[in-house]
């Protein structure tokens, strides 16, 4: 969902909060399953980009029909309206340390 369709595997490695050889490992796995590809960023060496392949989308969009459909019965069909919005609120108060922790903003 990048601008461009790739993101530098420090970048991917950050969202995903995943060690550096563990993100290596997915990706080169990913890769010789023809799921995603390599590049390298146009105008910079440094480090490369991992991208969707034309493959990778299609198993995404294979498969987001039923994990959306397990998620709702496994989790929210399992929940009343009262839960999901302490769900919610409880969530936005956990994101919101997240934030001011990676900001260096103390929250007290």
């Amino acid at each position: 969902m990048q601008p461009g369709g790739s993101l530098r595997q420090v970048e991917l490695r950050d969202l995903l909060r995943w060690e550096k050889s563990r993100l290596i490992h997915q990706v080169s796995r990913m890769a010789s399953r023809g799921l995603v590809e390599r590049r390298s960023p146009a105008g910079d060496a440094r480090g490369s980009e991992v991208a969707l392949t034309e493959k990778g989308w299609a198993a995404v969009r294979k498969a987001a029909p039923q994990h959306l459909a397990d998620v709702r019965r496994t989790f929210f069909d399992a929940l009343s309206a009262r839960h999901v919005d302490a769900l919610a609120a409880l969530s936005a108060a956990v994101l919101e340390s997240i934030e001011e922790q990676e900001t260096g903003r103390d929250s007290s």
